[in-house]
């Protein structure tokens, strides 16, 4: 049997059920007590099993109990045991040094650790300091070509190579220019048309979110307080509440 609802008391189809607060709720009927804001499982704030808005959340108040000699007689008392425990322990303690501590698994783990870092280092300093002690010898760069004594022959072997080449270099082809992609449109919007007036951010997966003017398409009417469109600006589509939006 389908329970009822805690605000409307009619009966909660599991299409539309919040389980909330140990109560079944529909989800237009899920709002705050004070300003009847649709909330969600994000945005709530629950108190004495009733769901408020951040704005009217009931603030708890403290209440102030003036100090009477019994009071301060038990407070004192308190504050003089505290001292004396500790004093006790203390001179329990005292002179005793350190204490031994049992090696478990993780503190094994960790010293193997340690003392694989520390051999590490120690290998890194040595190979530092040994390569610090014989300093490779400068480098000497080659000695630059002499140009060939036949001048006169090196420039007709050259002219003789450029005829035969035909005389003329081949250009380098250039790279092709980069195409982007054609944008995908969006389909043409058809149905009723509303625009946004306030922000919303989806709380669950079936709807959508949008911001303050929006243009929402496609509109068709669920129930009294929601509606499944689209967002003309991001092309989702799903639920959204219809005390969001005014119809153009």
């Amino acid at each position: 049997m389908n329970p009822s609802c805690s605000r409307c008391n009619r009966v909660v189809y599991p299409t539309e059920i919040m389980n909330c607060l140990d109560k079944h709720w529909h989800k237009k009927c899920f709002t705050c007590e004070v300003c009847n804001m649709t909330l969600n499982m994000k945005n709530y704030k629950g108190y004495d099993k009733k769901p408020y808005c951040n704005a009217h959340y009931p603030k708890g108040s403290y209440t102030c109990v003036t100090d009477t000699p019994e009071n301060i007689r038990l407070k004192e008392q308190t504050k003089m045991q505290s001292n004396v425990l500790y004093r006790e322990d203390f001179e329990r303690n005292k002179g005793k040094g350190f204490h031994a501590v049992a090696e478990t698994p993780e503190m094994q783990r960790l010293k193997k650790t340690q003392a694989n870092l520390s051999n590490v280092k120690y290998h890194e300093e040595y190979e530092k300091t040994k390569r610090g002690a014989a300093q490779p010898a400068p480098y000497q760069p080659p000695a630059a070509e002499s140009a060939p004594s036949g001048g006169v022959k090196y420039h007709d072997d050259y002219d003789r190579m450029k005829r035969g080449a035909g005389g003329a270099t081949q250009p380098n082809p250039s790279p092709a220019a980069y195409q982007p992609p054609a944008a995908v449109s969006a389909p043409p919007p058809s149905g009723a048309r509303y625009r946004a007036i306030y922000d919303y951010a989806a709380a669950d997966d079936d709807e959508v979110s949008f911001m303050d003017g929006d243009v929402i398409v496609d509109v068709q009417h669920i129930d009294e307080g929601w509606m499944h469109g689209r967002v003309e600006r991001t092309g989702q589509l799903g639920m959204l509440p219809a005390n969001y939006v005014e119809a153009i």
